[in-house]
């Protein structure tokens, strides 16, 4: 079935798989890491027409700098990243080499750092680890549209 306005033979936006990834080795990974989020997003709104909010955007980039971070202090070699559309949704998964799965450290208001992987889990809609054959796969789901005062990024409220 053609929506109105679809050119014939195309499918509806709810239906495209709209995705970016890449691969990263070194201590530039978690800046590109970042600029590859914001750009993805930025897309997303502009040629897929979906709405992004402001929160959801800044949650991206950073959920996307602590995993890949992560990946870079704890895991040798490669990590890979892939931002994903989903039901409103954007996924953001970090593979890596290592194959222990981090753990969230219980709250201490003494320590200084290591707070990243809580933010994370405090920030998103979902959040998983799963080993895989060779290291680890770590995803983490952040609402697209979900700033509560409805400011869609790139938009200006009238």
């Amino acid at each position: 079935m053609e929506l109105p306005g679809q050119e014939e033979g195309t499918q509806p936006l709810v239906d495209r798989w709209i995705s970016a990834s890449a691969a990263f080795e070194g201590t530039e990974e978690i800046a590109e890491g970042r600029d590859l989020a914001r750009s993805f997003l930025t897309e997303v709104q502009a040629v897929h027409g979906l709405p992004v909010s402001s929160r959801a955007s800044g949650m991206v980039q950073l959920v996307v700098s602590e995993l890949v971070t992560n990946a870079h202090k704890y895991a040798p070699g490669p990590c890979l990243l892939t931002l994903e559309v989903i039901e409103g949704c954007v996924e953001v998964t970090v593979w890596d080499s290592e194959p222990r799965l981090s753990v969230a450290r219980a709250a201490d208001p003494s320590r200084v750092g290591q707070h990243g992987l809580e933010i994370v889990m405090a920030v998103c809609r979902s959040f998983e680890m799963h080993r895989e054959p060779v290291g680890k796969r770590i995803t983490a789901t952040v609402v697209l549209a979900d700033d509560p005062g409805g400011a869609v990024a790139g938009r200006q409220i009238l």
